[in-house]
């Protein structure tokens, strides 16, 4: 996430919010892109709340380890997941 952030512009100190495991309804890991077709299957995964420069941002995880930053959640597009 540093180096994504970073790639950003974002400056000083990056700080983890928040952390959970969640259950994404589909494979937008709850942010999907417009034109974008996405698996409509459950998805394990996380969301990683961080804060840099006094912005926050908000991370996805799904299947892999490769972190999407999510500009647009939408309401009710996860639910709580225990691992």
């Amino acid at each position: 996430i540093e180096s994504e952030l970073r790639g950003r512009g974002a400056t000083g100190d990056i700080v983890v919010v928040s952390a959970e495991n969640v259950r994404f309804n589909d494979g937008s890991l709850g942010c999907p892109r417009p034109g974008v077709q996405y698996t409509q299957a459950l998805v394990d995964g996380m969301r990683v709340i961080v804060e840099a420069g006094g912005k926050r941002y908000d991370y996805r995880f799904g299947q892999g380890d490769v972190p999407r930053l999510c500009e647009r959640a939408v309401p009710g597009a996860l639910r709580s997941s225990t691992r």
